[in-house]
């Protein structure tokens, strides 16, 4: 690296990548505070959400919008920013930045272009979920939003259904009892999950039992579709290899052609396996006829 450079990257900015309160503002830590507080810019997945932070904080901040739509557009402004030895924080609406949330591309940019990127740590709905859950954290996968479609939720829970370790999703209000009567089905009315439902809010929540029971209590509380939620799954109990994968591959191909053409069905199903398309064709037309 040449003088020239080792000088610009001295006086280069640093991006922050700020975790911000999922509802309770009070658990915004110090150094959160005093990070928004010094920077020079903001890029917000909302400005209208994040500004009312920062107001609240007696903070008035240059802000720019970043989020599932425009991050890659945003990239280089901001890089010209570090360049020029400016300060920025990433916060999304509530939480971590990137878990679910946008960031990854400004993340992975901003580090390749050389400049320095610092997280600074705090609130996180899976973490503060399975945290009091009561399920097994050793280990955990997260899988983040399902598809929205039926079809590709049913798929996408299929190929998780013999995963050991305990999976962890988000869904929105409008989808939970979707969500739920899919995992029923899929994963089995009685595999153990618990549901967090407006975390560290005035009216938190917790539903806890077996797929069915929680889906019924969820459609009895009048309050049951509102807020966003945190779906802890208990992982599968280990199975012999090679008995779960063509019991699982027929439960895959029945659930897609039910909502699919057979070719359709037998396409998908052979890029969640890794099975060869034709063989899942001709199964899926076995199942179809019965």
């Amino acid at each position: 690296m040449s003088g020239s450079e080792n000088v610009r990257k001295e006086l280069a900015g640093v991006l922050y990548v700020v975790a911000t309160p999922i509802g309770n503002l009070d658990d915004l830590s110090d150094r959160a505070c005093q990070t928004l507080a010094k920077v020079d810019l903001v890029a917000a997945e909302d400005t209208r959400h994040s500004g009312r932070l920062l107001q609240h904080l007696g903070l008035s901040k240059q802000m720019m919008a970043l989020h599932d739509h425009n991050e890659r557009g945003r990239v280089a402004g901001i890089l010209d920013a570090l360049a020029s030895g400016r300060q920025v924080a990433l916060v999304s609406d509530a939480g971590t930045p990137l878990i679910s949330d946008p960031g990854y591309v400004l993340v992975r940019e901003v580090r390749a272009a050389g400049y320095r990127v610092s997280p600074v740590p705090g609130p996180c709905a899976l973490v503060a979920a399975l945290s009091v859950a009561g399920l097994p954290t050793d280990r955990f996968l997260f899988a983040g939003f399902l598809p929205a479609k039926r079809s590709g939720r049913q798929a996408a829970l299929t190929e998780l259904a013999r995963e050991p370790a305990t999976l962890v999703f988000y869904e929105s209000p409008h989808r939970i009892i979707d969500f739920m009567k899919d995992m029923a089905e899929v994963l089995g009315g009685d595999r153990e999950c618990v549901l967090g439902r407006e975390l560290t809010k005035t009216f938190e929540t917790f539903y806890s039992g077996g797929a069915d029971e929680v889906l019924e209590e969820l459609q009895g509380d009048p309050h049951g579709a509102r807020g966003e939620f945190v779906v802890m799954v208990r992982g599968a109990a280990p199975t012999p290899a090679g008995e779960a994968s063509a019991l699982d591959t027929d439960k895959l191909l029945g659930l897609l052609i039910k909502e699919l053409p057979v070719k359709k069905a037998a396409r998908i199903a052979a890029e969640v396996s890794g099975l060869g398309k034709n063989e899942l064709y001709q199964r899926a037309l076995e199942l179809k006829d019965h």
